[in-house]
Parts: structure tokens; sequence; C-alpha cells
């Protein structure tokens, strides 16, 4: 029987609202950085197809569950994990603690990512004022990114006080949509930011593809050979389970599964609004900006100005170098390159804020919904934390602060959560109760073999990327045997803070557990 509380929550003004959310929620630096890097890195267009089988394997199936168990939860007046997962296996008491991590994760990346939202704001100024203009070589720009973000004093900047005064911005952008909750902030944000985006990606996409090769004698390195480039398979590539793996990776962190943010919106929807439509339009839309979109501007324009050996030492360079480095080159070389410049930054930015809100809203859910706080109250006190552990990774970025955190919360928790959902799903909620769940309201009947996916196929192949990785790089991580001597100390202070910020977690949800939140009805009698 739902919860009296129920009454008190909000929901999504409209169905396109919803629906832009969650998009949001999934495009972001990943849709226009990580994947044509990932694409590029793992074999091109043989990339591709394990992309594609992990989307209709996993994003698909693994998106609907969050959308289902999220409404169910909202039902019952639960939209964080702890307490769907709560009512979703008959109120057991161990299941609330199996949230954590999906409270944990989105948290943490929201800590390390609204600093690089702030990168992409201040390089959409400084295209427009000409500050990288006459930087030809990617040593140059290269030097410029790291005096950008203080990581070394250089002739372009003394320190970081340029980059942290753009986090301060950015930092204070996301928590003025937090604050005025899913309705009038996130719902309105993404029916404007979505559009916008669209556009300015379509007229990149327009640039692009009349760009011509800069050297006369390599007319090879056109558009239509740098979406070969993408789409032609080498399927001895194929051979590669790494190249498996890195498809399935890109496919959590594209759809933003295995986050708890799909959870936590999809707890604000009425008892029978659609989640199966509403799902796949979703995922639709978060895959046309990344493939359609962003693998049709990135990699092609790469592919023109440096062909297919030099798109290929691009990607083994990273997001951030393709993004901050390799980008700003090309626009350097381009005739109007400081206007589509800005155009490129302030797409990411868009895409940044949209997606940054999201890893805030499931610990504002919590608060609110488990330990009863008003979101005046959950928004200072996780902008406070938050404030606090961004300034410790903005200071000690060059110690590899930010890349441990992003490998547990943006590598190994989402597959872990996304474990956990499905599991829980079809075998403790039941595959046949879920599916009703599914029907309930839905504009699009699942098909019934989702029922063997969900059980077996979807369980099975995370649980195989999760054994993978312990038997890889489980040791070689957890001891830091790949960290610098230098940088051991900033490491660990890290994890203290990961711990740390857990085991708050786990004891408000020990507070709420006192206050009767997880407490069966009829041990309240």
């Amino acid at each position: 029987m739902p919860d009296d509380s129920l009454k008190k929550r909000e929901n999504w003004g409209s169905r396109i609202g919803v629906i832009l959310a969650v998009s949001g929620s999934a495009v972001g630096l990943g849709n226009f950085l990580r994947f044509p890097v990932q694409a590029a890195q793992n074999g091109g267009g043989a990339f591709m197809i394990p992309y594609f089988l992990a989307f209709l394997l996993l994003g698909i199936p693994l998106a609907w569950v969050e959308w289902t168990i999220g409404r169910y939860g909202g039902r019952h007046g639960h939209g964080s994990a702890p307490g769907i997962y709560h009512v979703l296996t008959g109120r057991k008491r161990w299941a609330k603690y199996l949230g954590i991590t999906a409270l944990l994760g989105p948290i943490t990346i929201f800590f390390y990512y609204c600093y690089i939202e702030g990168w992409t704001l201040a390089y959409a100024f400084f295209s427009l004022t000409g500050e990288y203009n006459g930087i030809s070589h990617p040593d140059q720009m290269s030097a410029f990114l790291s005096g950008f973000q203080g990581v070394e004093t250089n002739s372009f900047f003394n320190g970081p006080w340029t980059a942290y005064s753009a986090f301060v911005v950015v930092f204070v952008v996301n928590f003025y949509f937090i604050y005025r909750g899913v309705t009038k902030g996130i719902e309105q944000l993404n029916k404007v930011a979505l559009p916008i985006m669209f556009l300015i990606a379509t007229v990149l996409l327009v640039r692009v593809f009349t760009l011509d090769s800069p050297y006369p004698d390599r007319p090879e390195q056109s558009f239509i050979n740098g979406l070969g480039f993408m789409w032609n398979p080498d399927f001895t590539a194929l051979k590669n389970p790494s190249v498996w793996l890195a498809a399935a990776g890109q496919m959590f962190f594209t759809l933003s599964v295995g986050m708890g943010s799909i959870m936590a919106y999809a707890s604000y929807l009425r008892a029978k609004d659609d989640v199966t439509l509403s799902s796949l339009t979703a995922n639709s839309t978060n895959e046309f900006f990344e493939v359609i979109l962003a693998g049709s501007i990135v990699i092609p324009a790469t592919f023109i100005f440096f062909g297919a050996m030099g798109t290929m030492e691009v990607a083994q360079g990273g997001s951030f170098n393709l993004g901050f480095v390799t980008m700003p080159l090309i626009f350097n070389q381009m005739q109007g390159g400081a206007f589509v410049g800005f155009l490129w930054f302030f797409l990411l930015f868009m895409a940044g804020v949209t997606s940054s809100v999201s890893l805030l809203q499931p610990m504002i859910t919590f608060l609110e919904d488990e330990l009863k706080w008003t979101r005046q109250q959950s928004v200072v006190a996780i902008g406070a934390v938050g404030f606090i552990v961004t300034n410790f990774i903005i200071f000690t970025l060059a110690r590899g602060s930010l890349d441990e955190l992003d490998f547990w919360a943006g590598t190994l928790f989402p597959v872990f959560n996304a474990f956990l959902a499905v599991t829980l799903f079809a075998w403790f909620f039941g595959v046949k109760k879920g599916f009703r769940e599914f029907d309930m309201g839905a504009d699009l009947r699942v098909p019934r073999f989702f029922k063997f996916i969900l059980l077996i196929v979807t369980p099975l192949s995370l649980l195989a990327i999760l054994v993978t990785w312990i038997i890889q790089q489980g040791i070689p991580v957890l001891t830091l045997e790949n960290v610098d001597p230098e940088n051991r100390v900033t490491v660990w202070i890290t994890r203290f803070i990961l711990v740390a910020v857990a085991l708050a977690i786990v004891l408000l949800i020990r507070v709420a557990r006192r206050r009767g939140r997880f407490v069966r009805r009829e041990e309240l009698r």
C-alpha cells in the first residue's frame, strides 16, 4: 500500500518534459568527447557492432527496468535506490543498503563533472575573444590547457583562478536549477536546452560537411572518408575482448544507466504514466545525439585535418585531449573558426549542465523522501559538501584525484549498480510481476523474449564485466601499482573522502530507518 507521503511529492508537468529530462541526463560530455574517442580507439566500425548489441541487450532493458522501478518506488513514497530496493524486495532489512553506491556514484561524479563544465564555459568565451587564436601546434595547445587548469604556470595563465572562476559560475547555475525543483527547474531547463543543443549540433554538422581538406595533396581526407573510418568495420578487431568491454562501458556511460538518476526522475511519474515508450524515446534521442550528430561531427572533422593515423593518435590522447586540444586546433584552421569554436564549447556546456543536475537529483530525492528535509535544506547540505570536495579536486588535479574518482564513480559503480537493479527486479521482485509493471499504462508492449534477457542475458553480461575487471585490474587498482609514487598520498586521501561520503550515506539510511521510513506498515500498528 502506497505511503501517505506520496501526496507531497512532485510530478512531472508533461510527458515530453520527463522524456527531455532523461534525455538531457544522458546527453552529456560523454556523447561528444568520450564516444568518438572510444570508437576511434577500438576499430571504428568494428566498435559499432558490440556497441549496438550492448544497446539492445543491456541499454534498452536496463533503462526499462530503472524507469519501471523508479515509478514503482515513487508510488510508495521512495525515489532513491535505498528506498526503491527496500520496497522492491518486499521490505527486506538488507536491501536498502544495496542502494548506497547508487547515491554515492552520481554525487561523486558531480564533484568533478561540475569543474569540467567550467572548462567548456571558459573555452566558449576564449573562442569569441580569440584567446587561443594563432596556436597551431598540439604542444602549445596542451600548454594552454595545462595553464588554464593550473597544472603548470606558463605564459598563458598564472594559476588556476580563471578555471576556478568558471567553476563557481557553473556551480551556481547547477544549484539554481536543482533548487527550483523537478518541474520548474529540471523540466524547464531541458525543454529549452535540448532544442538549443540540437540546433547547434546541426549547424556544426553542416559546417563539417562543407569542409575541404586543408592539404591539396591529400584528397582522401574528406568528410565521406571520415564517415567511412567510423562505420567500415575491421572484423579482426572483434577478436579483442577489450573492444567488447569498451562498447559495454560506453553504453553505460551514455545512457546514464546504473547512475540512479533515471530511477529518481521516474519516481516523479504518475502511477499509470507510460515508461516503456518514454524510455525508448529517451534512449533513441541520446543515440541520435551521440551516433548521428557527435559521431558525424568530431570523427570526420579530425579525419579531414589529421587523416586516419592522426585520428587514431588523437584518440589515444583521451577525451580531454580531443575536446580541449585537437578541436581548438581544428577551429584555428577553419574559416569562421572562432564562432564555430564558440558553438562547440557552448554545446558542451549545455550538455554538461543537463547531465550534472541529474547527478544531484538522486541525493536530493533521498534527503526529501527518507529524512523529510526541505528542498532548501537538501540543496544547502549537498552544496556545502560538494563545494569543499570539488575544491580538493581542483587543487590536486595534477596528482590524480579526478582520475581516481572517475574510475570508481564513473566506471565501476554504474556496472555494479546496474547488476543490482536488474537482479533485484528479475529475481526478487519477479519478472512476471515486473512485466505487469511494464504494461501498466504502456504505449508500447515489451516483447516477451526480453524476459529471458532480463533473467539471464543482462545479469550474466554485467557479472562477466565485473569478474573480468576483478581478474584483469582488481589487485593493481586496489594496491595503486599503476599510480606514480608521488601521487599515492593524494589518491589515498581521495579514497578516504569516497569512503567518508559512503559512511555518511549509511548513517543517513540508519537515521531514516529509526524514523520509520523503512519499517513495514504492519510493524507500526
